[in-house]
């Protein structure tokens, strides 16, 4: 199941750090977030689907990048995101 058109604009609406803000580390890391989270409610029914396994892989390996370079740059920011998605601690 993919993330709906509705659901990544809501997404960017709640993360964006301006008006036409669509790529910033924020926002790519919530959308992340989101198709992560469906990928994982996939692998409940489908467990033996290795193919897709293997994208999540590199989903979260992205999303982990984007972590690094927002904690490197900016602290208090990095904090928000992860308080806000319910990430790590």
């Amino acid at each position: 199941m993919a993330v709906t058109k509705e659901t990544k604009e809501k997404i960017v609406k709640d993360f964006q750090l301006h008006a036409t803000d669509t790529g910033s580390p924020q926002v790519q890391i919530a959308l992340l977030t989101e198709r992560i989270k469906e990928l994982t409610k996939h692998f409940e029914v489908h467990k033996k689907d290795n193919h897709s396994r293997r994208g999540l892989l590199k989903l979260v390996a992205r999303r982990r990048k984007l972590l690094e370079y927002l904690k490197r740059r900016d602290i208090e920011q990095y904090h928000k995101i992860v308080d806000q998605l319910g990430l790590r601690k």
